[in-house]
């Protein structure tokens, strides 16, 4: 077993190295330059997403589209993840994550716009996603000798989407849930896991709009709460804010700068680890989110790409920020804190709240995780029906019209039954192989949905044109 684990390690620092980063924060770039900076409408799309678009086609409104793609996405990565960043890249991660959330929010735009663009309506429901971007806008539009290729990325982002679902969206945030509650309430994790893998069943039997509006009223409250106590810790930490956030800039790019217990010897290290928590974070290019963005009610494909945008925004640039922030300011006001220790970072930062700061970090951390289970659980769902919806094609021949939908549909009930099992399994045994297993999962769905993102870019540049540069936004 514990050679199986190293193994994994292994493919998963390499899958996640330097090149994936590259390959990350290339497209970023590219698409944040073609589209002309899109960061510069995120007020715009903040606006666009809680406003009800009229006579819109979608199952969801954009707010639930735009709440269940924060509640998959805002996780114990926000928590843990950033002090872990710190820990091994030193305080300049900070910079390098905020920089990578602000690039990031062209990705998550492109990946909004291609969703929408390349639905299909099936039975009353709107599906889409990287799977179908790529086997509508590439496969049926390529040539014969490609279109192999394309549709094989097609299923491959499907396959490798309903796996990762059982690691990051289940186990593992199950796993965070039962041993928090055991560590602050004593409850054993065969109790807590049964009550999360109830609740969770509760929400996700009822389908994409039961989700859609569990996430609506959870995602504002528990990011608005653990964003009052952030807005504390820096309170608390006034004097030492500006100190801080001069520490965060200079190492940055001069990583000694640091000094003290601080870690950070060199500006490759301290890049790494903040590219690669922002990128982490916020999943732009992972292409999860555009799963339930294409379920969204809305206009065209650009107005629901700018709702999409803001939630890398509200992730990385709001959230993640605000934690590094309080995380260096609680290291610079209090020195007795351990820096070397990335898990404990953000929980130490907390405790200087008096009475409800630890509860207060307890409860963010309960809430986030449990609705990463909720918007994941989805994004699995749909995955394994893509792949039924292709399989059945090919052994329906000779059959009614209703063998399709029927095996699709007990395709999807197997899959939501199992999903839930690895719920409870997570809350009661040990996951480092779990760990590794989500990391590669999640780096093959990247691949395909990045390589969608650049040969499709001109289509991103062609809808963009007409949608937003030409003020038209309010046309179907």
């Amino acid at each position: 077993m514990e050679e199986t684990n190293e193994l994994l390690t292994g493919v998963s620092g390499m899958l996640w190295g330097w090149p994936m980063i590259a390959l990350l924060l290339g497209t970023h770039i590219l698409l944040t330059i073609r589209l002309r900076f899109p960061q510069r409408h995120i007020f715009k799309a903040i606006r666009l997403s809680v406003q009800k678009d009229g006579n819109a086609t979608g199952e969801v409104s954009q707010f639930g589209a735009l709440a269940t793609a924060l509640a998959a996405t805002i996780g114990t990565g926000n928590i843990v993840g950033v002090g872990t960043a710190i820990a091994l890249g030193g305080p300049g991660a900070v910079l390098w994550c905020w920089l990578t959330g602000i690039l990031g929010i062209a990705t998550k735009y492109g990946e909004g716009l291609l969703a929408v663009k390349y639905r299909i309506s099936s039975n009353g429901r709107m599906l889409g996603g990287p799977m179908y971007a790529i086997e509508n806008g590439l496969a049926n539009r390529t040539n014969t000798h490609f279109r192999w290729f394309w549709k094989l990325m097609a299923a491959a982002f499907a396959f490798f989407t309903a796996l990762a679902t059982f690691g990051i969206g289940s186990t593992v945030q199950a796993n965070a849930i039962s041993t928090l509650g055991y560590e602050v309430c004593g409850i054993p994790p065969v109790v807590i896991g049964g009550i999360v893998t109830i609740l969770a069943a509760a929400v996700i039997m009822g389908g994409v709009k039961s989700i859609a509006r569990c996430c609506e009223m959870l995602v504002p409250f528990m990011a608005g709460v653990y964003i009052i106590g952030c807005l504390a810790i820096l309170y608390i930490n006034g004097a030492y804010l500006l100190p801080a956030l001069e520490l965060i800039v200079q190492s940055a790019f001069d990583p000694s700068a640091a000094g003290g217990g601080l870690v950070g010897s060199s500006i490759m290290i301290t890049a790494r680890y903040g590219i690669a928590r922002g990128l982490f974070s916020n999943e732009s290019g992972l292409g999860s989110a555009p799963i339930i963005a294409a379920s969204a009610q809305t206009k065209n494909p650009v107005r629901q790409a700018l709702v999409s945008s803001s939630a890398t925004f509200w992730d990385t640039v709001i959230i993640c920020a605000l934690t590094g922030l309080a995380i260096v300011s609680s290291i610079v006001a209090y020195p007795d804190i351990s820096a070397s220790d990335g898990g404990v970072l953000t929980k130490m930062a907390f405790s200087k709240i008096p009475y409800i700061g630890e509860p207060l970090l307890a409860f963010g951390s309960l809430t986030f995780a449990f609705s990463t289970i909720l918007g994941w659980g989805l994004y699995g769902e749909r995955g394994i029906e893509y792949l039924a919806d292709k399989f059945t094609l090919h052994c329906s021949k000779g059959q009614d019209a209703s063998f399709k939908e029927r095996c699709t549909k007990k395709a999807t009930n197997t899959y939501r039954v199992v999903f839930l099992i690895t719920v409870y399994l997570g809350s009661v045994v040990s996951l480092d192989i779990v760990w590794n297993l989500a990391d590669i999962f999640n780096a093959l769905m990247a691949i395909p949905n990045l390589l969608c993102l650049l040969f499709l870019s001109g289509v991103l540049v062609s809808e963009t044109r007409k949608y937003l540069w030409d003020n038209r936004l309010d046309e179907e």
